[in-house]
């Protein structure tokens, strides 16, 4: 029996977006996407969450309400090269950073973005010990592909490569469902101001948003989904399986339906 696992609903591919450093202009980029249904992570240094920064900074006290239907990440306490700095280091700017994201969210925070792209296979190791469950790297990586390690995630493109739309239609287009596709978009907020160019997001969110065949989703729940999906426990011949996670799971069977595994089913996908 073939079976083919899917993300949410079925669908084959899905949409992220990762933007850095907390700054002002977030406010703007936050309601282009939810005006077009776009979901992203948004990566923030506590330590610079309060007092003067230029460009300013979005304050403690409007992170939770802003960012609400995304996902909030840390980018270390104080935004350090912590590749050049003392593990002890390394590991307080993360742990603080996490500390004080969670006390205004009331949540786990499990996600990370290297500051200025720093990190060595030392503190990949370390931030595994310490919680992470993903960190993004800075350099693109142009296949669309899930990451083969999650604490080296590269993005697609960053929002000022001159191919974004041409990457953006191709990704759109494509209709090999035997396939699973990821689209990885970051950068920073303050760089539409710096390069008067919201029209740049404007028209990339209006055009990939409101497609009923693209999930739109958070870095962690990619991880998070993605992880169940390994977890799930076939028979040798693929006619039952046991889901032992929370999320649900889908799956395409036989290239003719569509099976949602619930969290702790059991389900035989022969009916």
């Amino acid at each position: 029996m073939k079976v083919y696992i899917c993300f949410p609903e079925g669908r084959a591919k899905a949409l992220t977006m990762s933007y850095d450093d907390g700054k002002i202009q977030d406010e703007r980029l936050v309601e282009i996407f939810n005006r077009y249904g776009i979901r992203g992570t948004f990566n923030i240094n506590y330590g610079k969450t309060v007092g003067e920064q230029k460009p300013p900074r979005i304050g403690r006290e409007r992170i939770a309400e802003l960012y609400r239907g995304h996902e909030v990440a840390t980018h270390t306490l104080t935004h350090p090269t912590i590749a050049r700095c003392p593990m002890t280091e390394v590991a307080e700017e993360l742990l603080e950073d996490r500390k004080g994201l969670e006390s205004l969210l009331g949540r786990p925070v499990r996600g990370h973005a290297y500051p200025n792209g720093s990190y060595s296979e030392e503190i990949k190791q370390l931030y595994r010990q310490l919680g992470v469950a993903y960190a993004r790297v800075v350099t693109p990586v142009s296949d669309y592909e899930l990451p083969e390690d999650p604490m080296e995630w590269h993005p697609t493109c960053h929002h000022s490569d001159p191919e974004l739309m041409e990457k953006a239609k191709f990704f759109a287009e494509f209709k090999k469902r035997q396939y699973l596709k990821l689209m990885y978009v970051g950068g920073h907020s303050y760089e539409f101001d710096s390069g008067q160019n919201w029209e740049v997001i404007e028209k990339f969110c209006e055009y990939m948003g409101g497609r009923e065949d693209i999930w739109y989703a958070t870095n962690i729940e990619i991880i998070d989904y993605m992880e169940a999906a390994r977890r799930l426990q076939f028979t040798a011949d693929n006619s039952c399986v046991y889901n032992p996670s929370i999320l649900s799971v889908w799956l395409l069977v036989e290239d003719r339906k569509y099976v949602e595994v619930k969290g702790g089913s059991l389900v035989d996908l022969t009916l």
